[in-house]
């Protein structure tokens, strides 16, 4: 399995290539902990400059979205290593603000006259609803007049064709194509076509205008999205057939984005900090030309990880005082492990690329412990004959209290998988957009309990009233998740599914008669 999951993909064309540069692509130099909605950061020169030294070998261009921050710098920067800059000013609801930024834009123009190349005058403007359009064309014939270097807009397609008077305003049009979020997402396989499908319609509504793709790209982690599948091998696809088109049809692209930003995974969940084609931390290339990409190029350790839990699984198995185990027992014993040997590769990497703070991490952190013991803990009292616990028979009055020390930790990580798969569903049912989905992890913690309380359950005592109604929760979610998400989300229906399963286990559960 983890051999197919590994395998690599060839490329018509290298996603980035010394030999050929790109044309343009979108920089922001945070790093870190570092945010633009920070009004008392101020970026080091340093910073930037050792960024746009690497950017020269690969790209052209860079295109900025703001002034502030310290970004003043870069078009001084940039010179130094022979790249052009595509000047971004952020203009938002304050007319004042708006003002100052653009006298600071006209000056740094006349400043670097042979490195800015164009000036972008304010960034989904529309599309946030901070300005009414006549209000941004105000803005726009305001500045134009101030230098003698292209001037343009820039917001996704969609209000380019909404609001088609702006075109008048602008030497070119600059348009956001992004595929992975539009309300329905296209397949990685076909998103370059779809780009290339709609740009041919902003072509023909600005006759005379060139059409500037102004962001376009793909995530390399995160949520699926319909069947929009964020990984790496997508990325580097979409980047390498989009390139491709634009050599071929003469069209200029400028990439979104240079770097992963982790600050925006705080406004758009784990998808919005891996847009970049460098690493956000090491700031290392994520498709060297020469090498093969794969979704998992440390694979052969994530195997051997799977395999040592598989082994210990067995070893478990082998060694418990057995009562008289059926063929049954062992078949479920071998789910349990070969579920946990493929899935904890897959289990830690989402931890490692989907924890963001403090929070984030304590929750998937005890997602993880609980489907690394799960399936050890479950397969010593499957073997041994103990079933399931009840809730009550771990947190309730001590004379119903079950005495076992192995049972109770077995029901302590029962505990905490429903709860963090309830945090999980009502998530992904109240603020989906932005939630990635737990499919690996909880199907490692389930498995082994949904075994057991099939395998080893007792019809005997009362249903819990607590485990009944964490049933009926995962019922209901698991089937708003996948009719919300749709049929070609294959995450979404693995982890309603699930869901499914956990509650089953948790329905078929009994609390023995106390005297």
């Amino acid at each position: 399995m983890w051999w197919w999951l590994a395998t690599p993909v060839a490329l018509t064309r290298a996603p980035i290539d010394d030999a050929s540069k790109l044309e343009c692509v979108s920089y922001a130099p945070f790093r870190n902990d570092q945010t633009p909605h920070d009004p008392t950061l101020i970026v080091k020169p340093e910073q930037i400059a050792e960024d746009l030294k690497e950017l020269a070998k690969v790209s052209k261009c860079i295109r900025t979205y703001s002034i502030d921050n310290g970004l003043d710098k870069v078009p001084e920067l940039a010179s130094r290593v022979g790249l052009k800059v595509l000047l971004g000013v952020w203009i938002g609801r304050d007319r004042a603000k708006n003002a100052q930024l653009a006298d600071i834009a006209v000056s740094l123009v006349k400043d670097h006259p042979g490195t800015v190349a164009a000036l972008i005058i304010g960034s989904e403007v529309l599309l946030r609803g901070d300005m009414t359009v006549g209000d941004l064309r105000q803005t726009i014939q305001s500045v134009k007049p101030r230098v003698d270097i292209p001037v343009t807009y820039a917001d996704v397609w969609e209000f380019w064709l909404r609001y088609r008077e702006v075109g008048a305003d602008v030497d070119f049009v600059t348009a956001h194509f992004l595929p992975y979020w539009e309300d329905i997402p296209p397949r990685a396989e076909d998103a370059a076509a779809h780009v290339d499908d709609v740009r041919k319609q902003v072509v023909a509504a600005f006759p005379g205008k060139e059409i500037l793709i102004g962001e376009t790209g793909w995530p390399s982690h995160g949520r699926m999205r319909d069947g929009a599948l964020a990984s790496r091998v997508n990325q580097a696809r979409f980047i390498s057939e989009i390139l491709e088109r634009a050599r071929r049809d003469n069209f200029r692209v400028n990439l979104f984005e240079a770097y992963d930003e982790p600050w925006k995974r705080r406004w758009e969940g784990t998808v919005g900090g891996y847009w970049g084609l460098f690493d956000g931390a090491e700031r290392k290339l994520k498709y060297p030309a020469g090498v093969a990409i794969s979704n998992y190029p440390f694979w052969k350790l994530q195997m051997a990880g799977g395999l040592l839990l598989c082994l210990c699984v067995f070893a478990v198995a082998w060694f418990t005082p057995k009562r008289q185990p059926a063929l049954s027992s062992w078949a479920a014993v071998a789910a349990s492990a070969t579920a946990g040997g493929i899935l904890l590769g897959i289990s830690i990497d989402k931890m490692l690329q989907e924890s963001y703070g403090l929070g984030g991490w304590l929750v998937q952190g005890f997602l993880l412990t609980a489907a690394v013991t799960a399936p050890l803990l479950a397969t010593c009292a499957l073997m041994s004959g103990r079933g399931l616990p009840a809730f009550l028979e771990v947190l309730g009055p001590r004379k119903g209290l079950t005495p076992l020390f192995m049972s109770n930790i077995l029901g302590v990580m029962l505990i905490v998988t429903t709860l963090i798969a309830a945090q999980t569903a009502l998530s992904l049912v109240f603020d989906a957009r932005w939630r990635d989905f737990p499919f690996a992890a909880l199907t490692m913690a389930v498995v082994p309990f949904w075994t057991l309380a099939f395998l080893n359950g007792s019809k005997s005592g009362e249903r819990p009233l607590a485990e009944a109604v964490f049933a009926a929760l995962f019922a209901l979610a698991a089937i708003y998740i996948v009719f919300n998400e749709g049929f070609q989300n294959w995450q979404a229906m693995w982890t309603g599914a699930v869901y499914l399963l956990l509650g089953s286990a948790l329905w078929r559960g009994r609390t023995p008669a106390v005297a």
